[in-house]
């Protein structure tokens, strides 16, 4: 262990080539990972900074907004289920904005949100009329105290302040009262009209185990689908998809990572033979000499972890916002490190058949 520690301080260039490749390696694996979450997070964060423990839609929706339509009679029992504390409607629009000063043709996406229950970072409801706008919206130029117009039918909207972190389906979002919501969507989609008491969904807050409550809630009333944020969140169209994918490919790199490490250190095993021999020969055993293997390794990998950690906090950095949905989180360096570790210590074991086979005497012989 000694032998392979003071190795890699007495002569790092020969570890140069493999940091070098394990970096890249490893800074993919990031990249890919804050790209995944920056994609997803842009089409769920409205989602996922709902102030309740269960999203309730109707069971003919398939959980989507857009077919969900709960009334108040079907409030109402949702309302007197027992563990139900409190009920918030929620609906959403997915419009075209026209900005003041971009060109007629230049719309920015959004998704108007109509609420009861304000979303964490998000104040109470506005006066009608008016919106809190989420701050990638400022990359299409939206700025507090302008009047926006959505739709075809153009329906203005002014924005009062900014909100962080509350995209949803990839679009800036716009937190309204119901009203406005109602008023936008009756304009722009007259096909989609709701009635005045009508919501697409329902936020609700329990007092118990979620699962318990949504159960109890779709068998009282034996007409919604209540699912908790969570699993709302993997309703969102298109996320299960890209998750599945992200994982598939970051999957493949760290497989790509295993292979490296493995015909690296089989190629140095290769080239210490002779030394392996003599060291055989003095008494040491084969698993110490792999254990200094695999300690190379990891410690290789360590070092590659950390330049690429700290290039991935850079890139989050400096790429500007609402450009690349990039989103480098903790958690994020911390899984790819330890998938690396284990492409470390699995790639290196391939190199413990060709230490175990070494025969001091042929060794040694081999170099006289």
């Amino acid at each position: 262990m000694k032998i392979a520690l003071r190795e890699l301080v007495r002569r790092p260039s020969r570890f140069i080539a493999a940091t070098g490749i394990l970096t890249l390696i490893s800074l993919l694996l990031m990249f890919l990972g804050g790209l995944a979450d920056g994609l997803i997070a842009q089409s769920t964060n409205a989602i996922e900074a709902q102030r309740g423990d269960l999203l309730v839609f109707s069971t003919a929706s398939r959980n989507s907004f857009v077919r969900s339509r709960i009334d108040s009679s079907l409030r109402e029992a949702i309302t007197s289920v027992p563990g139900v504390t409190e009920v918030g409607g929620l609906g959403v629009a997915q419009l075209g904005a026209r900005v003041p000063g971009n060109g007629p043709r230049d719309l920015a996406d959004v998704a108007l949100f109509g609420y009861e229950i304000a979303p964490r970072g998000v104040p109470s409801s506005p006066p009608d009329g008016q919106a809190y706008a989420d701050s990638s919206l400022k990359a299409d130029g939206v700025r507090k105290g302008q009047t926006i117009l959505l739709g075809p039918a153009r329906t203005p909207v002014e924005i009062i302040g900014f909100v962080s972190e509350t995209n949803y389906s990839g679009q800036g979002s716009l937190w309204a009262s119901l009203t406005t919501w109602r008023t936008a969507l009756r304009a722009n989609r007259p096909q989609e009209q709701l009635g005045d008491d009508v919501v697409q969904a329902l936020v609700v807050n329990v007092d118990g185990a979620a699962h318990a409550a949504a159960q109890l809630i779709d068998t009282t009333t034996g007409a919604t689908s209540s699912l908790t944020v969570r699993e709302a969140i993997d309703e969102v169209g298109g996320v299960r998809a890209q998750r599945n994918t992200f994982n598939s490919i970051i999957g493949v790199t760290g497989f790509i990572a295993l292979v490296v490490i493995a015909l690296f250190f089989t190629l140095l095993t290769v080239e210490r033979t002779a030394l392996y021999g003599v060291l055989k020969a003095i008494g040491a055993r084969s698993r110490t000499l792999f254990a200094g293997l695999a300690l190379q390794a990891v410690v290789v990998t360590i070092i590659a972890s950390i330049i690429a950690g700290g290039l991935g906090l850079i890139l989050d950095a400096v790429i500007p916002a609402g450009s690349v949905p990039y989103q480098l989180s903790a958690s994020r360096i911390v899984t790819s490190v330890v998938l690396l570790l284990f492409a470390a210590i699995v790639g290196s074991s391939f190199s413990l058949r060709r230490v175990l086979k070494i025969d001091p005497a042929s060794a040694i012989g081999s170099t006289s």
